[in-house]
């Protein structure tokens, strides 16, 4: 972000979430004008980002949702999207996921084995109606990420193993109350090489033939999502939405009446959201200095669960830059934004921002320690209203 709201930045108390409304608005613009191009639709996967403001923006963009749990499908319901828009995912959904799902008439659920198969169809027998799914298939693709957030190797636990089809189509026969409209397919998260995407729709190809040659009539295909996005550099980078979807529809070949959907979360809301944080203290250490932020791990998980990478700045300081490690006030070692990082000199209470924070950035944050959540203010809201500054403590 080019020109940060420092003068309002200091009225609310850190660490909180600051969203730029203006970059969020411009990936939704650009993803929705991709996908139209080629007649496909988004689904806004919830689980990257669940406040409210983001999913008006979504919902307004006419945008279908992504929910993984009970809560997610409620919040979609609230902030108006239609049930015919409404997804459910998930490999280990509850009962009342899905009898809530079925009551909803939801666009689909998505099952991801055969065990959950059976028992949708029992909680749509007890509700007296049919459910409509499509089946999750592990396609064994592998995205080339980092291990904990690939979901399409048969290692992983999600989806319906190639190996089970025969069994998927003979348990398909007895299940009174399913009507399976369609495929899904998610192989992972943070994907940066777009030929895995080849590969997918590759494989997707024989799958959909072989399904529809053994007399499924399929006219839905979710490819999920995947897209990553650029750590490095939050404020030049767009996600390539364009070449992301001229890849399937160069490979994919499922017939031009199958509505094709995807589920981007991350490459939609990653840029626009960053953890606003001070300078607690400067710690000079034996071997290198400190940087001790009254952020921590609980609220921005990322770096400590995946040792992933994110740009910072010291928004405060025009010094030269020093090398410094940048932690948090939590009492594990793990607390770490990053190690060896190049920033210009800082000195007590001075505002750091750590950038691309908007997916599993707020959402995942804890009250390990028994620390407040983060709070979340929006760049087109800058005044920030005497009940939001009395919410958030002016800082003293």
């Amino acid at each position: 972000m080019k020109n940060w709201p420092l003068e309002a930045f200091t009225k609310v108390k850190t660490p909180f979430y600051f969203y730029d409304m203006d970059m969020l608005n411009e990936h939704i613009t650009i993803a929705s004008n991709a996908a139209i191009k080629y007649n496909y639709s988004i689904h806004y996967a919830i689980k990257a980002n669940h406040h409210f403001r983001v999913l008006k923006e979504m919902k307004n963009a006419g945008f279908g949702v992504d929910c993984v749990s009970e809560n997610e499908l409620l919040e979609a319901l609230n902030a108006g999207f239609s049930p015919s828009k409404i997804l459910l995912a998930g490999v280990g959904k509850t009962d009342n996921e899905i009898r809530l799902a079925i009551s909803h008439s939801i666009k689909a659920i998505h099952v991801e084995s055969l065990e959950e198969l059976e028992v949708i169809n029992e909680l749509a027998i007890e509700l007296a109606t049919c459910a409509q799914v499509a089946l999750r298939i592990n396609p064994n693709v592998n995205a080339y990420t980092h291990p904990s957030i690939t979901t399409g190797l048969n290692e992983n636990k999600f989806g319906i193993s190639l190996n089970k089809i025969n069994d998927l189509i003979a348990l398909v026969k007895n299940l009174s109350h399913i009507k399976i409209i369609g495929l899904h397919f998610h192989i992972g998260s943070q994907i940066e090489d777009l030929s895995v995407f080849k590969t997918l729709s590759l494989k997707v190809n024989e799958v959909w033939s072989f399904f529809i040659s053994a007399g499924f009539k399929l006219a839905y295909l979710n490819l999920g999502g995947g897209l990553g996005v650029d750590y490095y550099s939050p404020d030049n980078s767009l996600p390539p939405f364009e070449k992301y979807f001229s890849v399937f529809n160069e490979f994919l070949n499922v017939g031009h009446e199958t509505k094709i959907h995807f589920e981007l979360g991350r490459s939609l809301v990653a840029h626009s959201g960053n953890l606003i944080s001070k300078v607690l203290y400067v710690k000079k250490g034996d071997e290198k200095d400190f940087l001790i932020l009254d952020a921590g791990m609980t609220d921005l998980m990322r770096p400590a669960l995946y040792q992933s990478y994110h740009q910072i700045n010291n928004l405060s300081s025009k010094e030269e830059d020093h090398i410094y490690d940048i932690v948090g006030p939590i009492c594990e070692s793990s607390d770490t934004f990053a190690t060896k990082r190049s920033l210009p000199k800082a000195s007590r209470y001075n505002l750091v921002a750590i950038r691309s924070a908007g997916a599993y950035g707020q959402v995942m944050s804890s009250n390990y320690n028994l620390r407040p959540s983060p709070k979340a203010l929006f760049s087109d809201d800058l005044l920030f209203s005497e009940s939001l500054q009395t919410e958030l403590k002016l800082v003293i």
